[in-house]
């Protein structure tokens, strides 16, 4: 693994990130990525080699670790994890696109041109709807994993005796799992941290969206006063301008007769 390089993606994806999502970075590199890479290959290692049935029939130990394991765990959260990050390199990827925009418009207008962007990782426009629509990904996907992998084992349970007629077994014969405390430990820690992916995720949305509205209001709010200063202040100078070009009338003169 080339960890400069791992490095440097998760640095620009930190970059533009809330501090949600630098919470939803931290779990998903140390406590999904780390672990699936130390710890998942050493659990899973000897599912298959280690699933003993109390029969010799040839084949009946094959079919009864396909119908109880038709994905393998460690496969299935390689998937997960692939889908669930790669959205995050949109933003990065729009971003540069902004980037290169900017280059090119300074290049054909000239340094002292008006900017396109004030700042290209300012999530506005494009940029907050790619963000949204990243973090509903993830949402989704983590949500199907985890969905899947119920629904395939039914549950995430890992029962020491299993019971399998499949053919061509000869008979119901008893099958057993190697460590499987073990591994419903580690299923469990894992399906926990993508429900807190979830969590964070739903948050970050509701921040984003909470933000937005706020600034909507604001700005509606200050244009309104702004126009209400701007009549205010009309009125009054056209009351002051009428109370100037109104004549005055002169006093009336009486004269006073001395006979």
């Amino acid at each position: 693994m080339n960890w400069a390089f791992l490095q440097g993606l998760l640095s620009g994806v930190n970059k533009y990130s809330t501090a949600f999502g630098r919470v939803w970075l931290s779990i998903v590199f140390l406590f999904r990525v780390m672990v699936f890479v130390v710890a998942a290959e050493k659990v899973w290692g000897d599912e298959q080699k280690d699933f003993k049935c109390n029969t010799a029939q040839p084949g009946c130990h094959n079919v009864c670790y396909d119908h109880f394991f038709p994905v393998s765990h460690v496969r299935l959260w390689a998937l997960q994890l692939i889908f669930v990050t790669c959205p995050s390199l949109l933003v990065v990827m729009h971003v540069a696109y902004r980037d290169d925009r900017e280059r090119k418009h300074k290049l054909k207008y000239g340094e002292n041109c008006r900017r396109l962007y004030q700042n290209t990782g300012k999530k506005r426009g494009g940029l907050w709807w790619t963000y949204v629509l990243t973090l509903v990904f993830k949402i989704a996907v983590d949500a199907t994993f985890v969905y899947l992998l119920y629904h395939i084992y039914e549950g995430y349970d890992f029962p020491s005796l299993i019971k399998c007629e499949q053919k061509p077994c000869p008979n119901k014969v008893d099958c057993f799992i190697a460590r499987p405390t073990e591994k419903r430990i580690f299923t469990i820690f894992m399906v926990v941290t993508s429900l807190a992916c979830i969590l964070l995720s739903i948050f970050e949305i509701l921040y984003l969206v909470g933000k937005r509205c706020r600034e909507c209001f604001t700005s509606l709010h200050n244009s309104r006063q702004v126009m209400t200063n701007t009549l205010s202040s009309g009125s009054t100078l056209m009351e002051t301008n009428t109370l100037k070009s109104t004549p005055e009338t002169p006093a009336p003169s009486y004269s006073v007769a001395i006979s």
